[in-house]
């Protein structure tokens, strides 16, 4: 078989879907594959995900494509040095404390990277996404929480202990309630899929006969994000207050980007990304009560609605720009 261009394995795990694809050095998924994270049953998830980079490795060499690397993008803090999960991760809690860089190198014998799943994302979007060209960009990425990926001078921040790029967790509000990751007043209370929910649900207590209510069948619990957007754009007033607030909390993390680490592009991705994006014109009136006006008239905000075809770019990416550092620092 003729010899095709060389592909790197990017794998994006999450704690509902694990998906694999070969991806071309221009950042074209060839082939793909994604299987449910615990189809194997509870326990399993690492297994599965072995399971499914086997398939599309041998997927990749039977069309003559040589893999040069794995790059994986996980949903928690990474100890690159060690390539170990640093904190507990609730929707895949075996990858706490787990060195899986080393257990996937060891199983597939090609060099492995690991790290935070929007760490690479923001790769992504810097190699061949949103960012392309730019020296600093900034991902948030808005899905039942939200992350977010630093690159600056085109070197991805990680911080000390991995926590860099934590955004979703920076408060916006200082006396607000306690947010799910033990602060208060966080962003990821206001602006993500699960916050977004959570404000809608405390807001219809006692109130029975509002549209949002009856629009969930009249359970609370049914009020997810996405019927919280829709009642918004219909005129129902709790809907409506709830969407201003995230508008109101999203402009405000814009404008602590922009006077903080003023950045060439900001790339609002994820799941709520695509509700927020007709609203783009009131988040980034509100990013322009806290930001310097010349500071956020150079940065360029976009909203990219994120998939998982994305997600394994960035981690592609990844293992392009490990390997570029690992060549800078030999000379």
């Amino acid at each position: 078989m003729k010899k095709q261009a060389p592909v790197v394995l990017g794998v994006d795990m999450g704690g509902t879907t694990i998906a694999a694809g070969a991806v071309t050095e221009s950042g074209e998924v060839l082939l793909e594959e994604r299987v449910p994270t615990y189809r194997d049953g509870p326990g399993h998830a690492v297994q599965c995900l072995m399971a499914l980079i086997e398939t599309v490795r041998d997927a990749a060499e039977r069309n003559g494509h040589p893999i040069t690397g794995i790059g994986a993008g996980v949903p928690g803090p990474v100890d690159m040095t060690a390539g170990r999960i640093t904190e507990h991760v609730p929707h895949v809690p075996e990858l706490t404390g787990r060195p899986l860089a080393a257990e996937l190198h060891e199983r597939f014998g090609l060099p492995v990277y690991v790290d935070n799943d929007v760490n690479a994302l923001a790769l992504g979007e810097w190699r061949w996404g949103a960012g392309r060209g730019a020296r600093s960009l900034i991902v948030l990425a808005t899905g039942t929480g939200i992350g977010a990926g630093i690159v600056l001078d085109g070197r991805l921040v990680r911080g000390a202990s991995g926590f860099g790029g934590e955004l979703g967790h920076t408060p916006v509000k200082f006396d607000g309630p306690r947010c799910f990751c033990g602060g208060r007043g966080c962003l990821a209370l206001y602006a993500s899929g699960r916050g977004i929910a959570e404000a809608a649900q405390a807001r219809v207590a006692g109130h029975a006969e509002t549209a949002l209510l009856r629009a969930a069948g009249g359970d609370p619990l049914a009020i997810a994000a996405p019927l919280v957007f829709r009642l918004a754009a219909e005129g129902d007033p709790i809907a409506a207050a709830v969407v201003e607030e995230a508008c109101q909390a999203m402009g405000a993390m814009i404008g602590t980007i922009v006077n903080g680490l003023n950045p060439d592009v900001v790339v609002i991705t994820g799941g709520v990304a695509a509700a927020l994006a007709p609203l783009e014109t009131r988040v980034l009136k509100a990013a322009g009560e806290y930001a310097f006006p010349r500071a956020l008239a150079t940065t360029r905000v976009t909203m990219v609605p994120g998939d998982k075809r994305t997600t394994m770019r960035g981690a592609a990416a990844l293992v392009h720009y490990e390997m570029a550092r690992a060549e800078e620092d030999s000379r």
